[in-house]
């Protein structure tokens, strides 16, 4: 049997296991096991715990079909622990490298071992916490026989390790400090809760003594804070009704003061007794200067012109509940994700009147029968105020106000082979992305891969709907007439391969810095072959003055997808049109003369160069040759294909709509067996 058994119950989280996982089984220290209770989740979780399982036989799987709660799926995973000591982790956390053989060497006979946490916030930053306390049970390690002994259990809904963390705090006769750093804790906008703070009554209830009370009283005096102001008397009353007749001293005299409040059940006194604390904490000298500038940005705010005091009055409006906002890419135009959902939801909710808002740029991109407003005019003010539905494949700007009952449809624009969200944010930023991302109901996901990923670098709340990616219907139901079509308006002849080539951006470069000659790959190649080149939106020109007349500039196309059904293979290096292009089931070659760059300096979510969909090239003769071998890598393209495209048959935009706007459940065709496919 192991030495020590770690107790993971996963209920949604999905974005986050993979790490916490890593985290455990790669350490050094070997002598231990992994139990994960799926208490019934709903995503992908479920499979990745399978996967695990397979990988690593220190991993034991056990599957709920109807969730029974946190509290009850620990009491199922201490049945199932075989180790000395037993130690419940949560999903959104991470065990640092090393802690493990600490723990290991502090174990002896102890019957608690006490840890040393630190916390990361959502860019990672790390600072050590205060030293353990009752209220967790993951900064606490117990001896399996000790537990037994005791005969605790977890408790239902919230607080449910109160039950089982007292109790051996109270009892243990030898406890050990384990040193250094053993536990991080995240807690992240997503992460999983359940139950009310109303539960934490009957968790005290159930092991009240008089060394509890102290840290009871500061415990629901804290949540009494927290709590919206309509619950807040009759979380009071319950206090007043269950705390014994004496609370021993509490150190402090605001405290102490409270309690005798709370004693009393004068909710009205107290009431006033917190509204006096924080206007005296208002008229601190600091705050006094920091209330000054609030004024005074407030001031400018106002200031800053009639349009955004007409947005104010706007939103005072009642909303319309048939108007709903379209926009892509910064309102560079009718595009991506956002036009393929609003031209099924003309279909399907013809009574929606859909609005699109573009920027000077954008509007050049409108078909005829489409409405658009010009971003920052009053129209667009009156839409933004009064619309019922929000659909972007960028967040809105910071000054958007999601109003109640409105509703956020994030798009997305790729699936992402480079990190993104947070994994990229710098410090000031982190927080302003929080709020827009704060805005999302529903985040649109191309694939089962894909999902975890945004749950994790967007963490705020949202329903996920894998549902495949809109823009790429297109793809899947196009016919060869509409490739001849657009092939013969870029003026494509009869006979040629066509091949699109599509560099993506560089971040750390302040300007485009060609890593490929166009002209000189088309020259290459020879007759029967023409390039069409197309510039990443954020550069707009590739250099293609001089190319010559077998490469065409397509970077003004309006249409990525008519592109792709023109083309004959595609090369890109980094871009997620490689995922889209999938889709097509025609050749792609890697070009990647930086990947060691790239991947070092942006980051990427797997080793492209490990599972590419298709031939790599690092160099332009290796592309040449990868060009001319044909289809050479069908295999690999379809384990590609069956990983990123399984959803895009055709009908994405369709499961987007019903579940939105119909309020259908997104039911979307299952994923084929491929190993590692729900893993980032």
């Amino acid at each position: 049997m192991p030495l020590l058994s770690l107790v993971l119950v996963v209920h949604r989280e999905q974005g986050w296991l993979p790490e916490l996982a890593e985290s455990v089984l790669s350490q050094d220290f070997r002598d231990l096991e992994l139990i994960a209770i799926d208490d019934a989740s709903p995503d992908h979780a479920p499979g990745m715990l399978d996967e695990l399982a397979e990988r690593d036989r220190r991993v034991r799987v056990r599957h709920l079909a109807e969730r029974v709660g946190f509290g009850e799926a620990r009491n199922l995973g201490l049945e199932m622990a075989g180790g000395d000591y037993v130690w419940f982790v949560d999903t959104t956390d991470l065990v640092p490298e090393g802690a493990l053989a600490r723990l290991a060497a502090a174990a002896g006979s102890a019957d608690l071992l006490l840890l040393r946490h630190a916390k990361d916030d959502l860019l990672g930053r790390r600072t050590m916490a205060p030293p353990a306390d009752a209220l967790h049970a993951w900064n606490k390690v117990f001896r399996r026989g000790f537990l037994r002994e005791l005969g605790v259990r977890f408790g239902p809904g919230a607080f449910s390790e109160l039950t089982v963390t007292w109790p051996a705090l109270l009892r243990a006769e030898r406890v050990e400090n384990v040193p250094g750093e053993s536990y991080v804790r995240r807690e992240p906008p997503n992460a999983e809760s359940e139950g009310s703070p109303f539960d934490v009554f009957a968790q005290y209830e159930a092991v009240l003594c008089p060394e509890v009370v102290p840290a009871m009283v500061r415990h629901e005096l804290a949540l009494l804070a927290r709590l919206p102001a309509g619950e807040r008397p009759e979380f009071f009353r319950r206090m007043s009704e269950s705390w014994p007749a004496t609370v021993p001293p509490l150190g402090s005299r605001a405290l102490e003061l409270r309690a005798r409040l709370v004693k009393r059940g004068d909710w009205r006194a107290y009431r006033l007794f917190e509204e006096s604390l924080a206007a005296r904490r208002k008229l601190a000298p600091g705050r006094v200067r920091s209330e000054v500038r609030r004024r005074a940005k407030r001031a400018a705010r106002i200031r800053s012109g009639a349009v955004e005091r007409h947005y104010r009055r706007q939103l005072r409006e009642p909303l319309d509940p048939n108007l709903a906002v379209f926009a892509a890419y910064w309102y560079r135009g009718y595009s991506c994700n956002p036009r393929a959902i609003y031209e099924r939801l003309r279909e399907l909710r013809p009574e929606v009147h859909g609005v699109w808002v573009v920027n000077t740029q954008g509007a050049h991109t409108i078909p005829d029968g489409v409405d658009y407003a010009m971003s920052g005019t009053r129209e667009y003010y009156d839409l933004i105020a009064r619309a019922s539905w929000f659909v972007n494949n960028v967040n809105f700007p910071n000054n958007l106000v999601k109003r109640e009952g409105t509703v956020h449809v994030m798009t997305h624009h790729g699936t992402p082979l480079k990190r993104m969200g947070l994994d990229v944010q710098k410090p000031g930023g982190a927080a302003a992305l929080l709020r827009r991302c704060a805005r999302w109901d529903f985040s649109v996901s191309q694939n089962a891969f894909t999902t975890p990923i945004w749950e994790r670098v967007y963490p705020t709340r949202y329903e996920s709907l894998e549902t495949g990616y809109p823009r790429n219907d297109v793809l899947a139901n196009a016919h060869a007439e509409d490739a001849e079509r657009i092939r013969a308006e870029l003026g494509i002849e009869a006979g040629q391969r066509a091949v699109l080539y599509t560099p993506t951006h560089r971040e750390y470069q302040d300007e485009y810095v060609p890593l490929l000659d166009p002209g000189r790959v088309a020259g290459a190649l020879g007759e029967g072959w023409v390039l069409l080149a197309r510039a990443h939106y954020f550069y707009g020109d590739l250099g293609l003055a001089s190319a010559g007349g077998r490469v065409i500039d397509v970077s003004a196309h309006p249409s990525i997808e008519e592109l792709c059904l023109a083309a004959d293979v595609l090369v890109t290096d980094y871009s997620s049109i490689m995922f889209d292009y999938g889709v097509l089931d025609r050749p792609i070659v890697i070009y990647a003369p930086d990947w060691e760059e790239y991947r070092e300096t942006r980051g990427t979510t797997f080793d492209l160069m490990a599972e590419p969909p298709g031939l790599v090239a690092r160099s332009e003769p290796e592309l040449v040759e990868a060009l001319r071998a044909g289809d050479e890598a069908s295999a690999l393209r379809a384990a590609f294909r069956a990983r990123f495209c399984y959803l895009d048959d055709g009908r994405a935009a369709e499961r987007v709509v019903r579940r939105v706007w119909l309020g259908e459940p997104a039911e979307a065709p299952a994923q084929p067996a491929v190993s590692g496919a729900q893993a980032p």
